[in-house]
């Protein structure tokens, strides 16, 4: 359903985003000013549910904790405040490769098992779903090697990305969510992440309808 107080519905945006998708980045610099009020106004207002998902989160991560007895961190937008509303939580942990089977097994009473995609050219991780509170949970069980990557990365993020470049980001992300334009979507919901972490291999992901 359309939200009508969106301030990204029904109104033509000032920004290029072809020459933002070209560089891989939006640059808070570059936005007009009465742009700029509109993506802000927009990613406080997502501020707002902040509350309700950490609690969300938090009690997610303890039920992953105890069916994978690995603790799990927030690995995707909700984690970097680059969330929409229709955002999923994304959880990651590291688990041994050899252990796989084991924890399919051990994931199958609680959650739906996606399968296996690439996050570097040589390794793998396996993807569960499961809901919670009425809330998406997307799980990703990567090596143990690439979790200590990965962590590395959202800490260099979240040191290294300013909160305009967060307003920034979030608002070219849902601009073209509700142009439609899902493929240009899903490849710009990994720049940030492409821009910190040069080793994975970011490859987007076709949307069952928006995150």
């Amino acid at each position: 359903m359309t939200d009508p107080n969106n301030p990204a519905v029904g109104q033509r945006t000032a920004l290029d985003l072809d020459a933002i998708l070209a560089a891989r980045w939006a640059d808070p610099e570059q936005f007009p000013a009465d742009e700029w009020i509109r993506a802000e106004r927009f990613w406080h207002a997502r501020r707002a549910d902040d509350e309700r998902l950490f609690e969300i989160r938090a009690q997610a991560a303890g039920l992953l904790a105890s069916w994978s007895g690995r603790e799990a961190r927030d690995v995707g937008s909700f984690g970097i405040q680059v969330n929409l509303e229709t955002s999923d939580l994304d959880l990651g942990i590291g688990y041994p490769v050899d252990d796989h089977d084991r924890l399919i097994a051990a994931m199958k009473p609680y959650t739906e098992y996606v399968g296996e995609r690439y996050t570097r050219f040589d390794t793998t991780r396996l993807i569960f779903v499961f809901d919670h509170r009425d809330v998406r949970i997307e799980v990703s069980a990567l090596t143990e090697a690439d979790f200590v990557v990965a962590c590395r990365m959202l800490d260099e993020i979240g040191t290294g990305m300013t909160e305009q470049e967060r307003i920034a980001h979030t608002w070219v992300k849902e601009l073209l969510r509700v142009a439609g334009r899902m493929e240009e979507y899903s490849a710009w919901k990994l720049v940030t992440y492409a821009r910190y972490c040069q080793e994975f291999n970011w490859v987007p992901i076709p949307e069952r309808s928006a995150d």
